[in-house]
């Protein structure tokens, strides 16, 4: 879709919930960016949240979840969904470390709880040269 800016495009990835395939979708997330011109700070930047963001819905997926990541691509935006069913069906905390450092890395950061137990948490970043 062009809505006279660029391009927009929506990727989508599923992996099981396992600490082992967090660095697929790191290295989709980096090169999604850098398809976007970030810069190599940004690009980082967003590798490190979405780490972030995968640890700790993996201290709470349930047995045999999955992380499904949701990449929607704007020129020199990027937000990512990363989702998971969970045991407890709780958002994780935001006064904790890793929620400040989503908030340092990402830009903006949000969480929702689904009705099925699943928690996502959206990171969007702006990136690039505008």
């Amino acid at each position: 879709m062009d809505n006279g800016r660029g391009p927009e495009a929506r990727v989508t990835m599923q992996v099981p919930a396992d600490s082992a395939y967090i660095a697929v979708l790191r290295t989709t997330t980096a090169g999604l960016a850098a398809r976007l011109d970030f810069t190599l700070d940004d690009i980082e930047d967003l590798r490190i949240a979405v780490n972030e963001a995968c640890a700790l819905l993996l201290r709470q997926a349930a047995s045999g979840a999955t992380l499904d990541c949701v990449y929607d691509l704007r020129p020199h935006e990027m937000t990512v969904t990363v989702s998971a069913q969970t045991k407890e069906s709780e958002l994780p905390s935001s006064d904790g470390l890793p929620w400040m450092v989503l908030n340092a890395l990402a830009g903006t950061v949000d969480a929702q709880l689904g009705p099925d137990g699943t928690v996502s948490i959206s990171l969007s970043r702006r990136g690039g040269a505008e």
